[in-house]
């Protein structure tokens, strides 16, 4: 049996991390970007956020299920998440709400001794489950370290960045 102690303690401080960013930001920051076709730090939080509901619903839908709108369909007629067309302030939820989804996914896999299933053949965890749990703190600490980018230069100053990377402790408890 996979101990998941360390590893949801883990998620919990990068949840943690989340909202230490998302409460830092000014929302004149969302719009900004590198000027050069990336992403603005709005789309960036999004796409953090949305992360876990597109990797659950290839993993496992019965727990993609509670962040999606199904009367909202994209072009393939797949339910949109829920948060698709908040603003970037409001994904708080979306965020927590994921994450509690992709432990009770991961939980559910290790329970009955099976991996996720892999419809696209470009792997889902099969080593083990609690891979995607991983895989989601590290995929946010890429993203936001692009947002520190952008808020540097944006014009944050050397003691505001200062301040924000005060996270840091968060991981040294």
């Amino acid at each position: 049996m996979t101990d998941l102690t360390l590893l949801h303690e883990s998620l919990r401080r990068n949840a943690r991390v989340n909202t230490f960013l998302l409460e830092a930001l000014k929302p004149e920051e969302y719009d900004l970007s590198d000027g050069k076709g990336g992403q603005t730090v709005a789309q960036i939080l999004r796409h953090m956020a949305g992360f876990r509901v597109g990797w659950l619903w290839n993993i496992s839908r019965e727990h993609a299920a509670a962040l999606l709108d199904p009367t909202q369909k994209d072009a393939d007629g797949d339910p949109q998440w829920r948060w698709q067309n908040r603003p970037p302030n409001e994904l708080s939820d979306a965020f927590s709400e994921g994450d509690a989804a992709a432990v009770q996914a991961v939980q559910a896999a290790l329970d009955e001794g099976r991996t996720f299933p892999d419809p696209w053949d470009e792997g889902t965890y099969q080593a083990n489950p609690a891979h995607f749990l991983q895989h989601t703190i590290v995929h946010d600490s890429h993203h936001r370290g692009q947002i520190m980018a952008l808020l540097r230069e944006g014009g944050r100053t050397k003691e505001e960045m200062d301040a924000l990377d005060n996270h840091w402790a968060i991981w040294r408890e």
